[in-house]
């Protein structure tokens, strides 16, 4: 096979390969002078569960998230309890989301010709011609952000804060129970 060839073959493999792992991005940053190992209770900061909530917040999604949120810490073992001040820790939460624009500018398809003969100038020989240009395309998407926050209850300190971003698809939007369920779990088993 040409090698030409080959390489856009495996370049639009890779391409089509990286499109379609459309996967949360998650991350966390450990408060180092705060230790979490002992920790067994937890409870919410606020009565609203929710740090800072956007204007446009979908009353029914945000039961969902608080729901996902205590179910995912419950699951790592941790009991809820309703007052903040005999717990381990409080938990808090924001969400939020942004349009982005992406612009990708890559080389266009390689076009050439190449042969024998006579020449521009009416040598002999070998003679070619070779034209390359740019190709862009600009995509608008949507990127998701969960960011949730501990807090040591003892020390009235942050000790852990953990997010994710998504860039939303038409899939997430008609299924986000499933989608918020698989991210909030992806954050929530990054805290020790």
């Amino acid at each position: 096979m040409n090698p030409i060839k080959l390489l856009v073959i495996t370049s639009l493999i890779v391409f089509t390969a990286g499109c379609a792992t459309n996967s949360a991005k998650v991350n966390f940053d450990k408060n180092t002078e705060i230790e979490t190992i002992n920790y067994k209770t937890f409870a919410w900061l606020t009565n609203t569960k929710i740090m800072a909530a956007p204007v446009d917040i979908n009353p029914v999604m945000k039961e969902r998230v608080d729901k996902s949120i205590e179910q995912a810490f419950i699951a790592k073992g941790y009991q809820l309890v309703d007052n903040a001040e005999n717990a381990d820790f409080a938990i808090s939460y924001t969400v939020g989301s942004r349009d982005k624009i992406k612009v990708n500018s890559y080389p266009a398809t390689y076009n050439s010709g190449f042969g024998w003969g006579r020449g521009y100038y009416g040598g002999r020989g070998y003679y070619g011609t070779m034209s390359m240009g740019t190709e862009t395309s600009v995509r608008q998407y949507t990127e998701g952000k969960l960011a949730i926050d501990v807090y040591d209850v003892k020390n009235h300190q942050p000790a852990w804060h953990g997010w994710a971003t998504k860039r939303l698809s038409s899939e997430d939007k008609e299924t986000p129970s499933a989608t918020l369920n698989e991210i909030v779990i992806k954050v929530v088993n990054q805290f020790q």
